[in-house]
């Protein structure tokens, strides 16, 4: 029974982290669903989101003001989340070219992109943070996907920039994530967006949850409907890293433990006789990847069991306490050549304390602005 244990928990991980990238570049080479993208101008509503954000709105307004999409097909809108500092008084001093709503109480990001949504008027909706700063054709990029009739939602490309403006080594996560993202959408359709830059058509928005989160509830809304989510490599959204790693693990274990709730709400996608493909990357992607603390936990544990019996889990114990280590003196000295195994572990933490907060109800609907920094990356980046 432990022997089943011990391989089946590596298994686990071994195919939500390797099998499953494997299985998405087999059947792309037998599947491709190829995205008609071509220049178009619908009305567009670029809107938002802020809580006390005073330092860097009005940064972000002028870098949305600068986009070279057509100005009279370009409506922006800020939706204060109850702002308590001068965010408001920035937003109102740029007159008719961008248009405030308050929530009256702070409830959270999705319920103040609600009210965003009520006083829209654009066929397609573009949300961003405030902390993403978009390259001049950001937003003629991200539209033009919509030019298929398929395609229902579309995400942007995360990258990180440096302190001089200049787009850095994302690190091996991100790379991992985003060429995932390319291969989801290259056979099928995504199963998430970057919150922090994504865009909709109106129809796709119309059930819209303000107690859950945006983006994953964006996508499943649109495979619903019959359309897929799509990644645009050309669309990206630029932002600097966090400043304080405690700050960072928290916004993990929200965004984790919101996916969690948006998930159980729709577990009825799991139904492949209905949602076909889908179903599967669903599960692969999303609930594999979320198990994948308590395979470890399973490995680590089964492997200590067996060590007597076997050389070869003796070597598994080792082998996973090195790793162990080894995140630790990553964490610990910021080394280069450790900062995976360091962000691995811290991960899987994050999403152990996200099933604790899950379990326990605490659905993380308000939030804090990340401290990435007091201005927005240089829009000059391309």
């Amino acid at each position: 029974m432990a022997e089943i244990a011990f391989w089946s928990c590596v298994a686990l991980v071994v195919y939500s982290y390797i099998g499953y990238p494997c299985a998405l570049v087999a059947l792309a080479l037998v599947r491709r669903r190829p995205v008609m993208r071509q220049a178009i101008t619908p009305r567009v509503s670029f809107i938002i989101t802020a809580h006390n954000e005073a330092a860097r709105i009005a940064p972000k307004l002028e870098n949305t003001l600068s986009q070279d999409y057509p100005a009279e097909a370009l409506e922006i809108i800020v939706a204060s989340d109850c702002s308590t500092d001068a965010t408001d008084e920035i937003v109102r001093a740029y007159g008719p070219r961008v248009t405030l709503v308050r929530a009256p109480e702070r409830r959270g990001k999705e319920a103040a992109q609600q009210l965003a949504l009520r006083a829209a008027s654009g066929d397609i909706l573009v949300f961003s943070d405030v902390a993403t700063a978009l390259a001049p054709n950001g937003v003629s990029a991200i539209v033009r996907n919509f030019a298929d009739p398929t395609v229902g939602c579309v995400s942007s490309e995360d990258r990180f920039v440096d302190a001089d403006g200049r787009v850095s080594g994302e690190g091996a996560y991100v790379r991992y994530e985003m060429f995932l993202r390319s291969l989801e959408s290259r056979v099928n359709s995504l199963v998430g967006l970057s919150g922090s830059f994504f865009a909709a058509r109106r129809d796709v928005c119309r059930r819209w949850a303000a107690d859950r989160q945006s983006d994953f509830s964006t996508l499943l809304n649109a495979v619903q409907m019959g359309l897929r989510g799509v990644s645009d490599p050309e669309s990206a959204g630029y932002y600097r890293n966090i400043n304080d790693e405690r700050r960072e693990f928290d916004r993990k274990v929200r965004t984790v433990a919101r996916g969690m709730a948006v998930f159980a709400a729709n577990l009825g996608m799991l139904n492949v006789f209905r949602y076909g493909l889908f179903s599967w990357q669903l599960a692969s992607h999303k609930l594999t990847r979320w198990l994948v603390p308590f395979a470890l936990i399973g490995a680590a544990l089964s492997s200590v069991w067996l060590a007597a019996e076997s050389p070869i889990y003796g070597v598994a114990a080792l082998l996973q306490t090195a790793c162990y280590a080894a995140a630790i003196a990553g964490r610990r000295t910021g080394s280069r050549v450790l900062r995976i195994p360091a962000f691995f572990a811290i991960s899987n933490l994050a999403v152990l304390a996200a099933w604790l907060r899950f379990v326990r109800g605490d659905r993380m609907t308000t939030w804090t602005p990340s401290e990435r920094t007091s201005t927005l990356p240089e829009t000059s980046v391309t």
